[in-house]
């Protein structure tokens, strides 16, 4: 959950407050679980959901800090992962979001489009483009 929380919000502070926020949103919805679904799932929403109006309401931007350069080839795939890291970091918030629920937390297009109230075209259209803008990102910085 923690890991959910940190990649949507790009804050490790932003995301410990999600974490207390959302388990609290869990605790006192409890007895609206309907089990549609596997509970695992529903706190999931919940989490993502909360992440989601975290980033609404601040409306910040993380500054993306320079990785050091690496002379030992050993730690090639540590830079290469912090390089990813970064640029899913600097991703606009909203493509963002969409790239880790689909990528990274394996939620289908459908159910992204639930969590946010748009299409599933435009769940598409934009997971489309943040992947285009990583690999632009990507190429420049390697």
């Amino acid at each position: 959950m923690y890991s959910l929380a940190y990649r949507i919000t790009g804050n490790f502070e932003d995301a410990e407050d999600v974490l207390q926020e959302g388990f609290l949103k869990v605790f006192r919805s409890i007895e609206s679980f309907r089990g549609d679904s596997k509970a695992g799932t529903w706190i999931h929403t919940i989490m993502a959901r909360t992440a989601l109006d975290r980033v609404k309401s601040k409306m910040q931007f993380t500054d993306l800090e320079i990785v050091p350069e690496v002379a030992d080839e050993s730690n090639y795939l540590s830079v290469e992962s912090e390089y990813l890291e970064k640029a899913i970091l600097g991703l606009p918030d909203g493509y963002r979001s969409i790239f880790t629920l689909f990528e990274i937390e394996g939620f289908k297009h459908r159910e992204i489009a639930d969590m946010l109230a748009i299409s599933e075209n435009t769940s598409k259209s934009q997971l489309h483009k943040a992947k285009r803008m990583l690999q632009n990102k990507l190429k420049t910085e390697m």
